[in-house]
């Protein structure tokens, strides 16, 4: 999860130890020297390559699941020691030689039988601890899953751990840096340990890129599965806010709150949305479409969807860096060569949002956790007691930033006032009817494009996150969907481009981004360098 801070409108926000797993200390250092680590017998693996193999009784989930654990080991614990996972489930393998035993039986769950998945460490996942990377939440270890876990279960995946994150999804401080937290430490970005993995879903995108399970799954409320999965060379797709369900994972913002596929493909991250798409009733926003639950999205998976499309592209958010926007210019022209017509196009109300929307996550943010806490029986039942919390054990909890968000929602009051009302109705308004919706109807537009985000920065815990730009906020405020796919590199640093569209447009978005992605074949496996060469691309 993000949010757009008062300060400037491209800030980042981007959601006792287990003796399975052991992150690195809380530090930002960086190895001397690269450490490329060796070669991995299921590097760049998708869901379907897998099946196949399961299917011929060449693979087992068992064994490929024991091929991620010690790729962990090996790539997370130590070598480059990314710190992206947090956490490993101690019932990865017995779930994984149950799932063969089904299978053996003839029973087939599906695409995500026997597939691991890493979910971010903001989602309840029996039996392992759900800490937001907080230490005050350390002991916090949910009786229940969340709905989408117990969707991914039912899907037939295993469930292989939880990853690494922004501290309270980078909800805590304007100055906080991304990718770190408390009880995990630093999560490192594979492309160059010495850049940032961006946030909040750092270890999600960090852990994907690297190939430590086959697939993830992030959370956003504004830009933290798109941020984190562009610098990583990832598919990132954020659902319109209701397709996906809510309960069980630690909130900022019931506006803008989603979980969503991280990937190396569009058609994994289909595969994935499949699964966890469905109504709650724990979730009201759920039932608004619940039809477009039942959609099967890997039939959108269609090569040519880009003939004939109308793209528009938003360039007042280019121009924060060059060869970003060199990329980006490319892949106009690959979008142009596949049939697309591709136009300019303006967002008319872009920027005006951010100071409304600020105001609701303050207000939703205490509200939404103030419930989560209380109800699932966390250690610290409030907003207030985690202030006191993280006062009292400053030098550990807080050695790089402050709490000032957490303050400034602790004296707000009930979703009742009218301040906040009036703030949630207007962000929306501006970033949807107003902006989207408009910039796609006055030019009858299938999508709007933009850069992603800037290459990944040096990460820097003294003067915290220092990005250049981003192009996914209006869709995470208008509540739409949005998805991210790599377009190429900047001196080795992955950039993606975003497609965003209307709400509920999730199959066309994964038609138009799988189409690019095929004409465009830009994703590269990172490499662990323990910086960039300044001057010479990968």
């Amino acid at each position: 999860m993000r949010r757009l801070a008062l300060a400037t409108s491209l800030s980042l926000l981007v959601a006792c130890q287990p003796a399975s797993h052991s992150p690195a200390a809380v530090d930002a250092k960086t190895p001397a020297v690269a450490q490329a680590p060796a070669a991995f017998a299921f590097e760049e693996a998708d869901i379907a390559s897998l099946q196949k193999q399961m299917g011929d009784g060449s693979l087992t989930s068992k064994s490929l699941t024991q091929a991620y654990l010690d790729r962990i080991a090996a790539i997370d614990d130590a070598g480059p020691t990314l710190n992206a996972v947090i956490e490993t489930n101690p019932d990865a393998l017995k779930d994984a030689d149950a799932l063969d035993a089904e299978r053996k039986a003839g029973k087939l769950r599906g695409p995500l039988h026997g597939i691991p998945v890493l979910l971010k460490d903001n989602i309840d996942a029996v039996p392992m601890v759900n800490s937001a990377g907080s230490l005050a939440l350390a002991s916090h270890k949910p009786k229940t899953d969340a709905f989408i876990v117990a969707k991914l279960r039912e899907a037939g995946a295993v469930i292989l751990g939880k990853t690494n994150l922004s501290e309270w999804a980078n909800f805590r401080s304007t100055r906080s840096t991304s990718g770190w937290s408390g009880r995990g430490g630093q999560t490192r970005n594979p492309y160059a340990l010495d850049r940032n993995p961006c946030g909040s879903s750092a270890g999600t995108g960090s852990a994907i890129a690297a190939n430590l399970a086959t697939v993830g799954i992030g959370t956003e409320t504004d830009g933290s599965i798109l941020c984190p999965s562009a610098v990583a060379g990832l598919v990132g797709l954020k659902p319109t806010v209701g397709l996906v369900s809510r309960s069980g994972i630690i909130p900022i913002s019931a506006s803008q709150d989603t979980a969503g596929p991280m990937t190396r493909s569009v058609a994994d991250a289909a595969a994935l949305l499949n699964a966890i798409a469905a109504a709650d009733e724990a979730d009201a926003a759920t039932k608004e479409r619940a039809a477009d639950a039942a959609i099967d999205y890997t039939t959108h998976l269609k090569a040519d969807a880009l003939k004939g499309a109308r793209i528009g592209v938003v360039r007042k958010l280019m121009g924060y860096q060059p060869d970003t926007d060199a990329a980006f210019e490319r892949a106009i022209a690959a979008m142009k060569a596949a049939g697309a017509t591709v136009v300019d196009a303006e967002i008319p109300t872009l920027g005006q949002w951010g100071k409304d929307e600020f105001e609701v996550l303050l207000y939703e943010f205490k509200d939404g956790l103030n419930r989560y806490l209380a109800s699932g029986g966390a250690p610290y039942p409030s907003l207030d007691a985690l202030i006191a919390f993280n006062k009292a054990n400053a030098a550990t909890s807080m050695p790089f930033f402050a709490q000032e968000i957490f303050e400034q929602a602790n004296v707000k009051g009930p979703l009742t006032d009218a301040a906040y009302i009036a703030a949630r109705d207007k962000a929306r308004k501006l970033a949807g009817p107003q902006g989207i919706d408009a910039a796609l109807k006055a030019q009858h537009l299938d999508a709007l494009v933009a850069p992603a985000m800037s290459p990944a920065w040096p990460t820097d815990p003294v003067n915290a996150d220092h990005f250049t730009g981003a192009g996914y906020g209006a869709a995470a405020v208008a509540r739409y969907p949005s998805i991210t796919v790599p377009m190429g590199d900047v001196h080795g640093l992955p950039v993606g481009i975003a497609f965003m569209g209307t709400a509920w447009s999730e199959g066309r978005l994964i038609e138009l981004a799988y189409a690019y992605e095929q004409a465009s074949k830009a994703r590269k496996p990172p490499r662990f360098p323990a910086s960039i060469e300044v001057g010479k691309a990968e």
